[in-house]
């Protein structure tokens, strides 16, 4: 999934459109729970080499809640990394682009919805 498929299909899933907070950084969305306004995802665009990769320029990123029980789990796969600057014990950050399925992508973020619900 690419990041404008990415957006489209949170809009569509979920009903919330990406908000850009920083001035700094244009491209960092954040997707907020309507109702208690809690992040769900935030989705970035990072110098490959910041997050512990090879250089490879700026990729896209989208850091979720994940239950912690299944941290070790998840961080196993190529795809998914230390959370960038999140809690790295409840958050993960996940390459778009990087090998990941659609479906897992779309998994991992009905998990990240959920666990920031209440």
């Amino acid at each position: 999934m690419k990041r404008n498929e990415l957006i489209s299909y949170i809009a569509e899933h979920y009903g919330v459109e990406p908000e850009y907070p920083w001035s700094r950084w244009p491209e960092y969305a954040v997707f907020r729970h309507p109702e208690n306004r809690k992040w769900f995802g935030v989705l970035m665009n990072v110098p490959s080499s910041t997050i512990g990769l090879e250089d490879r320029g700026r990729v896209d990123i989208l850091n979720v809640k994940i239950d912690p029980d299944d941290a070790s789990v998840l961080k196993s796969a190529d795809f998914i990394l230390p959370a960038y600057h999140m809690n790295k014990e409840n958050w993960v950050s996940v390459l778009i682009e990087g090998g990941i399925e659609d479906e897992m992508l779309s998994c991992l973020l009905a998990t990240s919805f959920i666990l920031t619900s209440g």
